[in-house]
C-alpha cells in the first residue's frame, strides 16, 4: 500500500517530510503467550536517527480499507547491524494480528518522526515510573538509562504471566505489579495509597489515555511532583 492510503495521519506525515524505512522481520521469540518479541534489520534507520531512551517509530498496518499507524518502542539496537527488536503485547487488533503471523523474511513499513526524549539533567532525586505492558520497552529503556538513581515503577498487568516479564531493575529500583481491574481505576487507587512528598522527582506515565490522564493528576497533586517534571504519554485508548 502507497502513501495514498494512509489517510490522515499519513498525509500530515508526508507534509512534514516523515521519512519512511522498510523493516524485514529476522527472528521471532514467544516470550509467553501475551507478548512477541521480533528482531528487525531496518538499516539504515538507526544510522540516519540515532537512538534515545523510549525511541518509537510507527508501523504501517493494513485495516480494512487503509492503513492505520501504530508506534513501537525500538528495543535493544544494534546501530552497526542496523537491528532492533519490537516488543508486541498481544491482543485483537492489525498490529498484533500481523506480529502473530509474521515470520523472517516478512516486511512492513515503518515511518520515523515525533520520538524525542533526553534523560534529564542534572540527575533528579529519583523516579516514578507507571505503566503496563503496552509500555514495558520504554519503561525498561528509561529503566536501563537512568543508571542507579532510585526509581519506584508501578506496572498493570492482565494476563497471569505478565508479572514474570523481565523488567531492567537495578538494586534501587522498586517494581509493583498491579492487576487491571475497573478500567484501570485499580491502579490508581494503590497509587494514591503509596502516595508519598516526592518533590525533586522525575516521573513517566504511559498507560491508556484515561488513566495516564489520572495518575498524572495525581503525581502533581499528591505526589508534589512538579509539573514540568512529568512525562506522560497515553499508549492506547481503551
Amino acid at each position: 500500500m502507497g502513501r495514498e492510503s494512509r489517510g490522515w495521519d499519513g498525509t500530515v506525515l508526508r507534509i512534514m517530510g516523515a521519512p519512511d524505512y522498510q523493516l524485514t522481520v529476522t527472528a521471532r521469540t514467544e516470550v509467553n503467550p501475551h507478548y512477541l518479541r521480533l528482531r528487525m534489520r531496518g538499516w539504515p534507520l538507526l544510522a540516519e536517527h540515532g537512538q534515545h531512551p523510549t525511541m518509537w517509530i510507527r508501523l504501517w498496518f493494513f485495516n480494512g480499507k487503509r492503513m492505520h499507524q501504530r508506534a513501537y518502542t525500538v528495543v535493544a539496537p544494534d546501530p552497526e547491524a542496523g537491528t532492533f527488536d519490537l516488543e508486541f503485547a498481544m491482543h485483537d487488533g492489525a498490529a498484533a494480528n500481523w506480529a502473530r503471523a509474521a515470520q523472517p523474511g516478512d516486511t512492513i513499513t515503518a515511518t520515523v518522526m515525533g520520538s524525542k526524549f533526553a534523560v534529564p539533567d542534572p540527575a533528579p532525586a529519583g523516579y516514578l515510573i507507571v505503566g503496563d505492558t503496552a509500555s514495558l520497552p520504554a519503561v525498561n529503556s528509561l529503566l536501563a538509562a537512568i543508571g542507579d538513581v532510585p526509581a519506584r515503577v508501578w506496572l498493570e498487568w492482565q494476563h497471569d504471566t505478565d508479572p514474570r516479564l523481565p523488567v531492567h531493575a537495578t538494586p534501587g529500583t522498586e517494581v509493583t505489579w498491579i492487576r487491571r481491574e475497573d478500567a484501570g481505576r485499580a491502579l490508581v487507587s494503590q497509587l494514591a495509597q503509596s502516595a508519598f512528598d516526592a518533590t525533586g522527582y522525575y516521573a513517566w506515565v504511559a498507560c491508556d489515555m484515561r488513566t495516564t490522564r489520572a495518575v498524572a493528576r495525581l503525581l502533581r497533586e499528591q505526589f508534589h511532583v512538579d509539573r514540568k517534571a512529568i512525562r506522560s504519554t497515553a499508549y492506547w485508548v481503551a
